[in-house]
């Protein structure tokens, strides 16, 4: 069909960086949009040959099938250690990670705010929805106060299991990042807003600025037991309280 299609009436294709592999994600997961933008972005920058993702365990450790880039696999939670040294040794090459919430917040908490403090020339990429996704549905770091899982079926108490851990807060207030940003993927002005953040983080990874988190408030559909509509319902009813969007810290002017 595209061999037919002329150039100038080409409206939208999939990213070539994308491969046809089978989706694995359940259906309304978040990843595979936010796969869709990495690519995009990847491909506007001309960075097709120099870029080195990192992704750990998790619902995103098959990222690597989808995006035809170069990949480091990480041992469960240090993807930014790993992404430090790739950096380190390969300054010219665009690195980032892709990490989830319990991979990010709970076991790689600390290679994460330490890799950001340092201000490391890498992109976090953070999908966050709120719950351990691939492992059953147990209460993450993020979870949010009263949010039922497996693991806390009335609710979460923060009495009992401690407070949600803002991560992407914590970030803005070490000097090492330079640009800290919470989007979602839900509806098309999202989407769009979501890939200028990833582009800006990209953008000033390459020239030096310091570390950058991209927050991605996120679904789970099958953890939170919804349909997709649903969960898209929820996560606006719900996560956005206690998780605004927008840009949180934003020094790369300066």
């Amino acid at each position: 069909m595209n061999d037919i299609i002329s150039p100038e009436n080409l409206v939208y294709k999939k990213p070539d960086l994308l491969n046809d592999t089978h989706m694995h994600y359940c259906a309304g997961c978040s990843h595979g949009m936010v796969h869709k933008l990495v690519a995009e972005v990847i491909e506007e920058m001309g960075m097709q040959n120099k870029t080195v993702g990192v992704s750990p365990v998790g619902c995103a450790v098959f990222a690597y099938n989808y995006i035809d880039i170069d990949w480091q696999e990480a041992a469960h939670g240090r993807a930014p250690a790993c992404a430090t040294a790739i950096k380190r040794l390969w300054p010219d090459r665009l690195v980032f990670t892709y990490q989830g919430d319990g991979d990010m917040a709970c076991i790689g908490t600390a290679e994460s705010i330490h890799a950001l403090n340092r201000g490391e020339n890498i992109t976090l990429i953070f999908i966050n929805n709120a719950i351990y996704g691939m492992t059953g549905g147990q209460m993450a770091p993020t979870t949010l106060i009263g949010q039922k899982t497996s693991t806390c079926p009335y609710g979460r108490d923060p009495k009992l299991h401690g407070w949600p851990l803002n991560l992407s807060e914590i970030a803005v207030t070490l000097p090492g990042t330079c640009y800290v940003s919470r989007q979602s993927v839900e509806n098309v002005a999202s989407i769009r807003k979501a890939k200028a953040a990833i582009k800006k983080a990209f953008t000033a990874s390459m020239e030096g600025k310091g570390s950058s988190l991209v927050e991605i408030v996120a679904t789970c559909n099958s953890g939170w037991k919804m349909s997709p509509v649903n969960a898209n319902k929820w996560m606006e009813e719900n996560m956005f309280k206690q998780y605004p969007k927008g840009d949180l810290k934003d020094t790369t002017n300066l």
